[in-house]
């Protein structure tokens, strides 16, 4: 079965600024969906701020194997709610993937714990992408490095916790360095950070991109995501321990009573 990708999109700047709409005439989000869509192992639909529940109701959350997300203009806009939804299934092992300026989105920081902050310069210089990690899954098909010729310079100190993985670093020529292909665990869902994607580049079309979009989907992927019970915190009473144990000293509950966990 195809993994069930939902790509999410804020969906404002290409319906406000000619230079984005002129480069993503359809939507960074149907431009992603599209080259997900090449690659016969994933099924990717769209989702957009602006629709009902932001495209992200429950049920929908429930068949998603796999979510990306990209915003920028309005962080503020999307619901509490459904951030905590989104987290939630993650949580329960649905795959999440941030894209560029996703790095302050709110599910990323709620998922992270930190600030998630950067440097940042808007100048169109060229990013060489290193593949530092050349046996990873999302690197498969890569060079030794790559290069966009126009793009927004991130630059480190990158204020996210410590990554479970470092696969990409890149370069911007203006000297600043990056890590920015990032991976992480929470619950059972996977998560990874590609930094490339400012809106009024074209950086979602090149060929390079769109293969670690690619991988990442595959990587991110957990065939056993719905892990509901990492939710609940049940107590085990003496009786049923797995071995013969003796009760001693005072407790705080009563049997049957709710915990404080």
């Amino acid at each position: 079965m195809a993994i069930r990708t939902v790509v999410w999109g804020e969906n404002i700047h290409e319906q406000t600024n000619k230079v984005v709409a002129g480069i993503y005439p359809n939507g960074m989000h149907n431009t992603i969906a599209d080259a997900l869509n090449g690659d016969g192992a994933i099924h990717a639909t769209t989702a957009t701020l602006q629709e009902p529940e932001h495209g992200l109701s429950e049920a929908r959350l429930a068949e998603t194997d796999v979510l990306t997300w990209w915003g920028h203009k309005d962080h503020g806009a999307v619901d509490d709610a459904v951030v905590e939804r989104v987290a939630r299934r993650v949580w329960e092992g649905m795959g999440l993937i941030v894209l560029h300026s996703g790095h302050f989105s709110k599910i990323f920081k709620r998922l992270m714990g930190t600030p998630c902050a950067l440097k940042w310069r808007e100048a169109g210089e060229r990013e060489r992408i290193w593949v530092v990690n050349q046996g990873h899954p999302i690197a498969a098909g890569l060079g030794e490095h790559f290069e966009l010729e126009n793009e927004e310079m991130y630059g480190e100190q990158f204020s996210v916790p410590e990554p479970l993985e470092t696969v990409f670093i890149s370069w911007f020529q203006g000297g600043e360095v990056f890590r920015s292909g990032l991976t992480w665990r929470r619950g059972t869902g996977n998560i990874f950070y590609f930094r490339p994607g400012h809106e009024t580049y074209p950086s979602y079309h090149d060929a390079n991109v769109k293969k670690v979009l690619i991988n990442a989907v595959k990587w991110a992927y957990n065939p056993q995501n719905s892990f509901k019970s990492i939710h609940d915190a049940p107590n085990v009473p003496v009786e049923k321990a797995l071995e013969p144990i003796e009760e001693r000293g005072p407790k705080l509950h009563e049997a049957g009573e709710a915990g404080y966990r």
